[in-house]
């Protein structure tokens, strides 16, 4: 066992208002199977980057074993598999590599294939098994299920399940679940480190958040009842006082005896103010970490059909190979599908074809006439500029489009950065923010929670049960689908 020790790190972008991190202590046993989540934007990517010394900080970080960041970062894509393996991490052994993919079910005629002809989840796996292929080193793994689909995410789980020794960055709850033995959040207003998983941590926030609530509601009762009692107090005091210099029925006050009531009677005003003060000092340390899961608010076009889409043997063809066995479905209002299977099975081709883009497949395929569509890409790399100019681009309703990135974590100064410095999520959150934004009768999404947040999960799976859109979705987390889709097509 061995420490890595982290004291009085501190850490801000140049221009930023406020620090990433401030005076953070922290100790991590390098044998942990660590799970690391927190809303996007908050400074995941950029601790493990301090980790790497990828960033110059304030503090201190003693790392006892080297640490490696994933994914790496790739300059060619259009070289063998070998050879880019080799320019990324040039000492492996291959007997050990074939070791590792052979766990994660990688064929080895992988390693003699164009990097770029591989499918995502192929590259993120033989990258996976590079990073294993070498032994004492703390592994840095950011987000790897972002292109791995159901089966590629089982696979990996059950891989990353038998090895010790890193930090594990995922938004997928059954994924992170089945993985790790101690989780770190990155919270509103702290860092929490304890032993579980994420169920762990949710049920201990739930009952610190309701805690603060209860406590929260009790002081401002007390703080009502000190101010008032004080007030009394004081009144009282002060028309005691008065009746110093007031003869009754012509018998002269008492003055000492009367001043002696008024000084008591303002003491014990003072005493309660002083309640009054330390009540409201200890309210005010309150609420300040408490994440609120706003309610998104979608806007859904009625349409006259009942049936939005009608498909019949249908199915995706180049030449004459089908990409999956004729399927048959419906689309009504109200249906919430979920398209599920390996990557290449042709989820994403089935959106095209909906879409009217330019895709080959044969069968029958019938979209009521006049449907208004919503779409959130997968792909959304190349989005730039900043978000007033975005707004202006997609004419988007300005209130309402800032207000469901609020909802979804964006605080006001990030409206002034230029959307090319957002984390991922940030940036997949946009195109959500713009499509939950828009009127439409049909929403297709294409992986929306890529990169998405767990809180934002919970928003976008809670609005879904409420509004009860009409939907097509590419998805492969599990716990978010078995709780929106009204039916999955396995492909």
């Amino acid at each position: 066992m061995a420490l890595i020790d982290i004291r009085n790190l501190t850490f801000e972008y140049s221009g930023s208002l406020e620090p990433v991190f401030e005076n953070l202590n922290l100790q991590l046993d390098t044998n942990w199977k660590l799970g690391f989540i927190g809303r996007n934007g908050y400074g995941k990517t950029t601790f493990l980057k301090l980790l790497v010394s990828e960033y110059s900080y304030k503090g201190s970080i003693v790392k006892p074993i080297p640490m490696v960041y994933f994914p790496f970062s790739i300059e060619n894509y259009e070289i063998m598999t070998l050879e880019l393996l080799e320019k990324l991490q040039p000492n492996f052994q291959l007997w050990k590599l074939k070791r590792e993919m052979n766990l994660l079910e990688v064929d080895d005629d992988i390693l003699y294939r164009i990097f770029s002809t591989l499918s995502g989840g192929e590259q993120t796996k033989i990258l996976l098994a590079l990073l294993f292929a070498e032994e004492e080193r703390f592994l840095l793994i950011d987000e790897p299920t972002n292109h791995l689909d159901s089966h590629g995410r089982e696979v990996v789980a059950r891989y990353l399940e038998r090895k010790k020794g890193f930090i594990l960055v995922s938004h997928d709850r059954e994924f992170i679940n089945s993985i790790v033995e101690h989780i770190l959040t990155i919270e509103k207003s702290k860092i929490v480190l304890q032993k579980g998983t994420y169920d762990t941590w949710e049920e201990n926030k739930n009952l610190e958040d309701q805690y603060e609530l209860d406590k929260n509601q009790k002081l401002r009762k007390e703080i009502r009842r000190l101010k008032q009692s004080a007030r009394e107090k004081a009144i009282w005091s002060h028309k005691v006082e008065a009746t110093k210099n007031t003869k009754i029925s012509g018998i002269k006050p008492d003055k000492g005896y009367i001043g002696h009531m008024a000084a008591k009677m303002m003491k014990r005003s003072k005493t309660i103010e002083k309640r009054y003060d330390k009540a409201i000092e200890e309210k005010q340390k309150l609420l300040k970490n408490i994440e609120p899961i706003d309610k998104l608010e979608m806007n859904i076009l009625d349409h006259h059909a009942k049936q939005y889409i009608n498909a019949e043997n249908f199915t995706i063809c180049y030449g004459d190979n089908n990409v999956f066995e004729p399927i048959e479905f419906t689309i009504e209002r109200g249906d919430c599908i979920v398209f599920r299977g390996n990557n290449g099975s042709g989820k994403s081709s089935i959106i095209k074809a909906v879409l009217g883009k330019e895709v080959p497949w044969k069968g029958k395929l019938e979209i009521a006439k006049g449907i208004t569509i919503s779409y959130v890409p997968q792909k959304f790399h190349y989005i730039n500029g900043n978000i007033n100019e975005f707004i202006n681009e997609e004419q988007l309703d300005r209130t309402k489009f800032l207000t469901i990135l609020r909802k979804l974590g964006f605080s006001r100064n990030q409206f002034e950065i230029p959307i090319e410095d957002f984390s991922m999520g940030q940036k997949k959150k946009i195109f959500l923010a713009k499509s939950i934004c828009e009127e439409a009768n049909l929403f297709i999404w294409d992986e929306p929670l890529n990169y998405i947040d767990v809180i934002s999960r919970i928003q976008i799976e809670n609005m879904i049960l409420e509004y009860s859109p009409t939907m097509i979705l590419v998805e492969h987390d599990r716990r978010f689908i078995d709780k929106v889709a009204t039916d999955i097509i396995d492909l």
